[in-house]
């Protein structure tokens, strides 16, 4: 006789791993308050001092000439294009300033697959970098990307990431992973490269000690099956020794995509939450994506498994294309953590706390949490 529902779910709250059956059964058919409260019970087991971090960073896209042309994607535009771009040094460089004024710690550089930037353009765009703002962690660059420097460089994976290394990149963001499974790639992202490959270069990474972070976009084309798939490939490659210190769940926006459809719903974000939680208790940290939920959706996240909120982003580009657009400061970010009812702390990119902010949780009911932010996704959370 299978286990049921509940019994999996017994199985979870006890620490035990689940199977891939397991986790779907509990995905599909578990209360959703009763993911809330194992995934819940996973994150105070790894966080037990109550506390909710964040980063002050910026995600800066050098470009938005992309020769992927991924179908859920509003951002890229064709080599051509009136409205293409390639950010000059200078125009960077003063990017970073801003970030580094404001006491920012991490700079987040993604753009397209552009077919004329080659290793050396970013070895040179990262020396500079670091010669002027050393202290700036540089976080950039996804697996996509990476495979793609060192396909038009003529040069390994592996020394691709060594050259870009000396030259100053600090850690490996995830971005690209959308649906670990080459079925769902195929309809969304077809000239990207396979889950495999998305796979090896994360795996090259940490072989040379660079810290990662693994992403997941969900909401577009895939089947429940592929995304507990997506979390047990990201599991798998944590416990083969992988860097992951995060992992980063996303929902897709349709806005001005050719892929189009509809978005996932805030019940729909809270259920991927948690089950990341549940699946991944080898990777320290869930992050809440307030970027595509809002601030108040990104709240209940923390009581579905996150444990923290992100990065302020001073700017944000390419999510913002597709019609979703919400910002929020520092201040913001540590009202709404308090207001939820925890601890704020300011950290850098591979978790080191920076600042603790002293006040105690909940304490200031003038909380500035979504203050000025548009938060359609808070009500569609309630209308789900």
């Amino acid at each position: 006789m299978n286990p049921c529902p509940q019994e999996y779910a017994e199985l979870a709250e006890k620490g035990r791993p689940l199977t891939r059956e397991g986790a779907l059964r509990i995905f599909l058919e578990a209360e959703l308050t009763t993911l809330g409260r194992i995934a819940d019970a996973v994150r105070r087991r790894l966080h037990p001092e109550n506390m909710v971090t964040y980063v002050v960073d910026r995600n800066v896209n050098y470009t938005n000439v992309c020769v992927s042309r991924c179908r859920f994607c509003a951002f890229y535009r064709d080599r051509g294009s009136p409205d293409a771009y390639v950010l000059t040094r200078e125009e960077i460089f003063r990017k970073v300033r801003e970030l580094s004024e404001q006491g920012g710690t991490q700079l987040l550089m993604q753009g397209g697959l552009h077919p004329d930037l080659g290793i050396a353009f970013f070895e040179d765009l990262f020396r500079g970098v670091k010669e002027r703002f050393p202290h700036i962690h540089i976080h950039s660059l996804s697996p996509a990307e990476i495979f793609h420097i060192s396909a038009i460089s003529d040069s390994t994976v592996a020394e691709t990431l060594q050259r870009l290394r000396r030259a100053g990149l600090d850690s490996l963001p995830g971005g690209g992973a959308e649906i670990l499974v080459d079925r769902v790639r195929k309809e969304v992202s077809p000239a990207k490269i396979g889950w495999e490959e998305w796979a090896a270069v994360m795996r090259e990474a940490a072989r040379q000690g660079m810290p990662t972070t693994a992403t997941m976009m969900f909401g577009g084309r895939e089947r429940p099956e592929d995304i507990v798939e997506h979390l047990f490939r990201v599991r798998e490659l944590q416990a083969e020794g992988g860097s992951f210190t995060a992992f980063i769940p996303w929902t897709y926006q349709p806005g001005n995509t050719e892929l189009g459809g509809i978005a996932a719903t805030g019940a729909e974000y809270l259920r991927v939450v948690a089950l990341a939680r549940i699946v991944l208790d080898n990777i320290a940290n869930v992050q809440a994506s307030w970027v595509t939920q809002g601030a108040r959706l990104a709240q209940v996240a923390l009581y579905f498994g996150a444990n923290d909120l992100g990065g302020t982003m001073l700017e944000e580009n390419v999510v913002a294309a597709a019609g979703c657009s919400f910002r929020m400061g520092r201040e913001e970010m540590v009202g709404c953590i308090r207001e939820a009812g925890f601890r704020a702390a300011q950290r850098n990119t591979v978790y080191g706390i920076v600042k603790i902010h002293g006040d105690s949780p909940g304490s200031d009911p003038s909380s500035v949490c979504g203050k000025g932010i548009h938060d359609t996704a808070s009500e569609n959370a309630e209308d789900n």
